[in-house]
């Protein structure tokens, strides 16, 4: 929890995620740079991966955090974006 609220928006990736490559590219077509903690690439990622599935995350990888809250995954991410939910939540986040 304490590194998905260093920054205002957080992902927890894999490098070698599809998933994880598509949200990461939707924030930044939004014109929100979030922090991105590739798990796989740091020796603590296997502990990462659990706390993550202990806080909620159905699919840990990627996890979604804005304002340190847990978004949740690919699937919440996109529906929070169709719905209109999901740029409110950008908003104060977005580089001009």
């Amino acid at each position: 929890m304490k590194l998905a609220s260093e920054k205002g928006v957080v992902i927890f990736s894999k490098s070698s995620c599809c998933l994880s490559y598509a949200v990461n590219i939707l924030f930044k077509e939004l014109g929100v740079h979030p922090l991105v903690y590739e798990i796989d690439q740091d020796p603590e990622g296997r502990e990462m991966e659990k706390a993550l599935i202990r806080l909620g995350c159905n699919a840990p990888i990627p996890a979604v955090f804005i304002a340190g809250k847990l978004v949740g995954s690919t699937n919440e991410v996109m529906s929070h974006h169709l719905s209109g939910a999901l740029m409110p939540l950008l908003k104060p986040y977005q580089m001009s």
